[in-house]
């Protein structure tokens, strides 16, 4: 072994901190952390099966519990024999904690935010000790540890102030707070030195980045002084964004900035102006399509993502029409879609709930437009030329705009064939380039290619 097995579920937040954590640990082999994640009863579900497998593969392992669901439903966890230990969420990166000697308490140092946790309370709890200021950094530059991905998610932010009424997640992670840019920009150049092409800011709530830090900085700010202070990154990439808080400096960046990814991913989760009302939203329909149409406007090329929710309480089929029908008015091109899940706690919970079948059938109608959606845009690729990041294992990576592609070397040009070199065969002149070693291209370098051809819902993309 070498150093302790980390397995995470859920957001690209848990993955950045699951990074962390494995350099933390150092060379304790002996352990295996579950960072979990409560964003639906699915993914507790899927944390209990993780620890009881991981008892299973390695019954002599110390098995520990961390994230959202460790913090939100503690004694879930306690319940279970294979469980040794659990870390608070908000705790997770002291590495005192992981120790067979800790005795630290969950149910004793336990955080319950109230329903609407404003200024004062955020800062008697971050006073108190109760929270951490902020629990993204350790010293440890945040590397990206799984396998076959070569970008780096960097935390910047941890926790919401709002209370959507189906979320559970600000009872996880605690009130907004924000990592300050000089923070932020040492981790960045920690992490290019190191050979890292790409960063991935990643948080809670991104977009209310720097409302607790002095001067209220906004998300478009910190990007302006990434970009400009660290002018040997290649590409920068941000992770979920909340509509009605995207500022008009990141609007214009995203115009202008050609490091700055062409891809945003909206936390839009419905498409009906009522259900957005219920679910606590603060954006409506009209606002969400004008700022896709703005977006687009500003960079045609940019690929929109999104996140939608099928089945929401008292949703009926006029509602979920609207939703369905935002795939197209939104032109999602990647979209994440959930059953609604009702978590114990939170207002929707209350609400009067949509019966299961119909959530499943909704939710799968949602899936299928989303697909056909993805496929058309992807169609859409085919003839362009783009740059790849190339993941670890040297024959794939993603697109400036996040879209998957396998990747041939440059002496194979269009033509016939089947599988994933479909349409390709050999041309006059075998040469290589010198990035292309053996049987792929050297990992976490950035190739130019022109995409030939599309197999299923990866590019076929020939180095140029």
């Amino acid at each position: 072994m070498s150093g302790a097995t980390l397995i995470s579920h859920g957001c690209r937040l848990n993955i950045a901190e699951s990074e962390k954590i494995a350099a933390m640990l150092g060379d304790a082999d002996d352990l295996v952390v579950v960072n979990s994640c409560a964003v639906t009863a699915e993914a507790v579900k899927t944390a209990r099966q993780a620890i009881r497998r991981a008892k299973r593969d390695r019954p002599e392992a110390r098995i520990v519990v961390t994230g959202c669901a460790a913090e939100t439903e503690p004694e879930t966890f306690r319940a279970m024999a294979e469980v040794a230990a659990i870390v608070p969420n908000m705790r997770k990166l002291d590495a005192s904690l992981y120790s067979s000697s800790s005795s630290f308490d969950l149910a004793q140092n336990k955080l319950r935010p109230s329903r609407k946790l404003g200024s004062r309370e955020t800062e008697a709890a971050l006073s108190s000790g109760e929270i951490p200021a902020f629990a993204g950094t350790t010293g440890h530059v945040a590397r990206a540890a799984r396998p076959g991905h070569a970008r780096t998610f960097l935390p910047v932010q941890n926790g919401c102030d709002h209370r959507c009424t189906f979320c559970i997640i600000p009872y996880g992670r605690g009130p907004s707070r924000s990592l300050p840019a000089g923070g932020v920009i040492e981790e960045i150049q920690a992490a290019v030195g190191q050979g890292t092409k790409e960063i991935v800011l990643t948080g809670v709530d991104l977009t209310a980045y720097g409302a607790d830090l002095p001067g209220q900085p906004s998300l478009g700010s910190l990007v302006a002084r990434i970009l400009k202070h660290i002018p040997e990154l290649p590409r920068l990439r941000l992770s979920s964004l909340d509509p009605c808080e995207v500022d008009e400096r990141l609007l214009d960046l995203i115009a202008h900035e050609p490091r700055l990814m062409p891809h945003v991913h909206l936390s839009l989760q419905a498409g009906d102006d009522m259900i957005l009302k219920r679910m606590k939203r603060r954006h409506s329909r009209a606002q969400a399509v004008e700022l896709v149409a703005r977006l687009k406007a500003l960079r045609p090329e940019i690929a929109i993502g999104a996140d939608l929710i099928a089945g929401f309480p008292t949703e009926d089929e006029a509602m979920f029409a609207n939703t369905l029908a935002l795939v197209d008015d939104c032109a999602i091109a990647l979209a994440h879609i959930f059953p609604y899940s009702p978590r114990a706690g939170t207002p929707a919970a209350r609400m009067p709930q949509v019966k299961r079948d119909v959530i499943k059938d909704r939710a799968a109608r949602l899936r299928d437009a989303a697909t056909r959606a993805k496929a058309a845009w992807l169609e859409e690729q085919v003839g362009q030329v783009t740059d790849v990041l190339v993941e670890l294992d040297g024959t794939s990576g993603h697109a400036a705009n996040f879209a998957r592609v396998h990747l041939l070397p440059p002496r194979l040009r269009a033509g016939s064939g089947e599988g994933p070199s479909a349409g390709i065969q050999l041309a006059e002149s075998p040469t290589p380039t010198p990035r292309f070693e053996g049987r792929g291209f050297t990992p976490n370098t950035i190739v130019r290619a022109c995409i030939t051809a599309l197999d299923a819902e990866t590019l076929i993309g020939v180095a140029a």
